[in-house]
C-alpha cells in the first residue's frame, strides 16, 4: 500500500512543472494567432521551410521566445514587430493554442 502511495506522489510531483506552465485559453489563442497563420499555418503547422513549426512545442519555450521577441533581446524585424503588440495574457493564449496542436510528426505517425 505505501508503495502505491510513494508512486502516486511521484506521478503527481512530476507532473507539477507541467500544470504549473499549462497557463492560457487556447481558444482564445485560437483566435488572437491569426496573424501567425500567414507564415506558421492555422495549426502551427508551416507550410515554408524557413517559418518555424509551432504545432505541439513546449508552450513555456514558446512563451519565452515571443516575450524576447517582444521585448527585443532576440532580434527578428517581423517578429519584433508582431510581438510588441502582444500583452503576457495574449502570450499565454497564443502559445496555449499552438502547444495543444499535434506537431507533424505525430500527424504522420497516423
Amino acid at each position: 500500500m505505501k508503495q502505491a502511495q510513494h508512486a502516486v506522489t511521484l506521478i503527481l510531483l512530476s507532473l507539477m512543472p507541467v500544470m504549473a506552465y499549462s497557463a492560457g485559453n487556447a481558444v482564445e489563442g485560437q483566435r488572437k494567432s491569426e496573424v501567425c497563420h500567414a507564415c506558421h499555418g492555422a495549426t502551427g503547422i508551416s507550410t515554408q521551410p524557413i517559418y518555424p513549426m509551432l504545432a505541439g512545442q513546449q508552450q513555456d519555450y514558446m512563451a519565452k521566445v515571443l516575450r524576447d521577441y517582444r521585448d527585443k533581446s532576440r532580434n527578428n524585424a517581423i517578429m519584433n514587430g508582431f510581438a510588441g503588440t502582444l500583452s503576457d495574457e495574449d502570450i499565454e493564449d497564443i502559445t496555449a493554442w499552438y502547444a495543444n496542436q499535434q506537431g507533424l510528426t505525430e500527424i504522420q505517425d497516423k
